[in-house]
């Protein structure tokens, strides 16, 4: 999302600087370039620790240090005419840019990906509630915080809605296969909802008709693997040029999110799902967000977390009414057309920078 941007405004003649870090998200060793120009956009890549992301005193130590030295990059490069856009992965970095805006007299705009620490709260880690009044002070030191959906934004002071969006290239390759082929793509965290996906697998693996493609990672990804259920392939994260052939690669997509989380995040898989004329199997709260849009618009099916049976009986439904299926996938890619399109999204965005 901040490359296409940054690419976007750099073309349109905005000087755009990025401050990032020197690792990749699984690569802490990765040693990158302290300064490069990619595309029109100048990226300085600070220092900081490098113990990665699957030791969390460590990890805690890289924010720290990342922290330390993005505020130094931004205090030295912030200006009265500088916009300075914070997102939200590491947490609490809108903390930094705040302040940094606040010395150099710099106009902040918060690009809140999710809601931290009440995510963290919400997974039960509840003692980091203390963080929210200094994170608070970073979102009213904004100019405008944009939110990714209504029901976020509602929570957010100065709040603008600006959805996130999928690969310009993305496309339908193919048409639905003989065997259908329920799929998930990308990131399994702990704000998804793996046991409701798992229920459906098990009530389905006699089916030979109906089969399961995870694509991707994350941290609940072994709790399918180590099932072994039969009617369940795995795969690796497909690279960006073949995103197309790979969201296509199946019939229809899951989509979780656990109803705690309604409001403080948004599955940005959804709108890649769209692109690419596939309906969407949403499990979550039937009262939020992504299912309002889904019953709305008639391009995919909605069952409460927790409800794996009433998800398999719903891949059963689109596996044996094809035609439906179909005609679901093109409402969604008519959906993508008219609302969530980067070209919208990045119109709004320049709107909000002007």
């Amino acid at each position: 999302m901040l490359s296409d941007l940054a690419f976007h405004l750099a073309e349109r003649g905005w000087r755009v600087e990025v401050v990032t870090s020197r690792q990749r998200y699984g690569d802490a060793a990765a040693g990158l370039s302290p300064r490069e120009s990619v595309q029109g956009v100048a990226v300085t890549r600070v220092w900081s620790t490098r113990f990665g992301r699957t030791f969390l005193p460590g990890r805690a130590v890289d924010y720290a240090t990342f922290y330390a030295s993005a505020f130094v990059a931004l205090f030295r490069k912030a200006r009265r005419e500088t916009v300075i856009v914070a997102l939200t992965d590491p947490p609490l970095i809108s903390v930094v840019a705040a302040l940094a805006a606040m010395l150099r007299r710099a106009t902040l705009v918060n690009w809140t990906q999710d809601l931290f620490p009440e995510v963290a709260e919400a997974l039960g880690m509840r003692a980091l509630r203390v963080l929210r009044g200094i994170r608070n002070w970073s979102l009213r030191r904004a100019r405008t915080n944009v939110a990714l959906c209504e029901s976020m934004a509602a929570r957010l002071p100065n709040a603008v809605v600006i959805h996130n969006w999928a690969d310009a290239s993305l496309h339908p390759v193919g048409d639905l296969h003989d065997r259908f082929i329920a799929g998930y793509s990308g990131n399994l965290g702990r704000a998804h909802d793996a046991s409701t996906m798992l229920e459906a697998m098990r009530a389905l693996r006699d089916d030979t008709a109906i089969e399961f493609l995870v694509t991707g990672g994350g941290a609940q990804l072994d709790v399918l693997r180590n099932e072994r259920l039969p009617n369940v392939r795995f795969a690796e994260y497909a690279p960006r040029e073949r995103l197309s052939e790979s969201l296509s690669a199946v019939d229809a997509h899951l989509v979780t999110l656990l109803p705690s989380l309604e409001g403080l995040a948004v599955p940005s898989k959804f709108y890649g799902i769209l692109a690419v004329a596939r309906p969407v199997l949403f499990a979550g709260s039937a009262n939020g967000e992504l299912a309002r849009i889904i019953n709305a618009h008639d391009c995919g099916m909605v069952v409460e977390s927790g409800d794996g049976a009433g998800l398999a009986r719903c891949i059963r439904a689109l596996a044996t009414d094809p035609e439906r299926a179909r005609a679901m996938g093109q409402r969604g890619r008519s959906l993508y057309e008219a609302m969530y399109a980067p070209s919208i999204a990045m119109a709004a965005w320049e709107r909000v920078l002007t």
